[in-house]
């Protein structure tokens, strides 16, 4: 077998019908008015400790309480449903969004805030 010294050595292997096929994205989340959920993700200070807020969900109690379990075993940490908004313990900004955006939600992060 000969070495492969370029993408186009490897390219000449191939079958001519070959082709890459994008990844399929999840379905977005639409809210009651039709439109797609936007979630917004911050964190704020309390009592000198750093929280996760997730707020923007257009769901049910249940659904919610749901992802908030997977969310939480998927930071390792606590947290709470509080008025249509989710709360986590810590700053887990980065790990939420990707998994809320293959969740399929539209994720837009907010820079830090402090809260007294």
């Amino acid at each position: 077998m000969a070495k492969l010294g370029s993408l186009e050595d490897l390219k000449a292997l191939l079958p001519d019908d070959y082709s890459v096929e994008a990844p399929q994205s999840p379905m977005q989340k639409v809210g009651y008015d039709g439109k797609a959920q936007q979630i917004r993700l911050r964190t704020e200070k309390r009592a000198n400790k750093t929280v996760t807020l997730i707020t923007g969900f257009q769901s049910n109690p249940k659904e919610l309480e749901t992802l908030l379990g997977t969310l939480k075993k998927q930071c390792g940490t606590g947290g709470r449903v509080l008025d249509n908004e989710l709360e986590l313990q810590g700053d887990h900004c980065a790990k939420t969004a990707t998994f809320l955006t293959k969740q399929g939600f539209l994720v837009k992060t907010v820079e830090l805030r402090n809260s007294k």
